[in-house]
């Protein structure tokens, strides 16, 4: 069997393209190509999907936390059957809603409106402790309270389905809902939280800020409490963080300084959270905690009204090393009282 080799030198058949324009075509090519790694890289950039690092610098919020006392107890335990009467006497423990709030403060409390839940399945803040803080708060003359979060589900299905939007209503306080102009850039120096976008607007004129905490299972970092209360402040693809959960939920002591923080153990879901879902999932507790010391606070919650191991919750323990609050509560000035 015979072959022919080709020849370099001969012509290129009619209907082919020149050796010229073939050259020019590659180069052409070749540009597109470059060009196209070019543009891919200045659209992905090295952690471009990590999760609060991107390059844009944004405010820091400010210290809303009271002077440190030597004498009036950091954590307050009650235990009692009704929530105004149990929450009245936490914060008379702690030395009296008066010790946080004077006349004219203009208060943002933060509950936990996260789903659209009835109060009774406890996967959020319980209408009946909103009603009994702002009354204590009104009472103390502030001039007024704003009442902000930014749910997961519909911000205006989960107010009025979890009974907020009624107390609100009720006791004209400010409800505030998330809107696209209610966020800025939020700077910090966490572990994890660097640069994100946050729920600004309820900050602007407060000059005190309350954290008022559901107690909850939490399918991803165990728990839900006072500290991991604050991520409903986050805006963008928060969802981004679960993966550093419990380094996120250590960084909110690092991010809030809040005035108080009150934890709702009224009734507890114990399993199947954080949204819940089923009666049989709540175990009436009869406790709240109350305290200036968010870290000691859901130790408390924890051990206590969870009835877990505290050993086992990561970001109690990121906390505590980072020296921004006390795991180990019974050796912080505390009280605890019966309603």
């Amino acid at each position: 069997m015979s072959s022919t080799k080709p020849n370099p030198s001969a012509p290129l058949p009619e209907d082919s393209v020149s050796r010229r324009e073939f050259l020019v075509r590659l180069g052409v090519t070749g540009a597109l190509i470059a060009g196209s790694g070019f543009a891919a890289r200045k659209l992905w950039q090295p952690n471009h999907y990590v999760p609060g690092f991107q390059e844009v610098k944004g405010l820091q919020l400010g210290n809303y936390a009271p002077e440190i006392s030597k004498v009036l107890p950091s954590l307050a335990i009650a235990h009692g059957m009704d929530h105004e009467k149990t929450v009245r006497a936490a914060m008379a423990a702690l030395g009296g809603m008066e010790r946080f709030i004077k006349k004219g403060d203009v208060v943002m409390i933060k509950p936990n409106v996260a789903f659209d839940r009835p109060p009774a399945l406890a996967a959020t803040t319980h209408p009946d402790a909103l009603r009994a803080v702002a009354k204590l708060v009104l009472e103390c003359g502030a001039s007024k309270v704003v009442i902000a979060d930014n749910p997961i589900n519909s911000p205006t299905g989960c107010f009025i389905k979890s009974g907020l939007s009624a107390v609100a209503s009720e006791m004209n306080l400010d409800l505030m809902y998330p809107e696209a102009n209610s966020f800025s850039p939020l700077s910090l120096d966490g572990e994890i939280l660097k640069n994100w976008t946050f729920f600004h607007e309820p900050f602007k004129k407060a000059n005190k800020v309350i954290g008022l905490a559901p107690c909850k299972d939490h399918n991803l970092c165990h728990s839900s409490m006072t500290m991991k209360n604050w991520y409903g402040l986050l805006g963008g693809r928060r969802n981004q963080f679960h993966q550093h959960i419990h380094s996120i939920v250590s960084d909110f002591a690092l991010m809030m300084k809040p005035t108080l923080v009150i934890l709702d153990g009224m009734n507890v879901l114990m399993s199947n959270g954080p949204t819940g879902g089923r009666l049989s999932d709540v175990k009436p507790m009869n406790t709240i905690v109350a305290g200036t010391d968010m870290v000691a606070v859901d130790a408390y919650g924890y051990s206590h009204l969870l009835e877990r191991d505290l050993a086992e919750l990561t970001y109690i323990h990121k906390a505590h090393e980072r020296g921004l609050g006390n795991k180990n509560w019974k050796d912080t000035l505390y009280k605890e009282v019966q309603a």
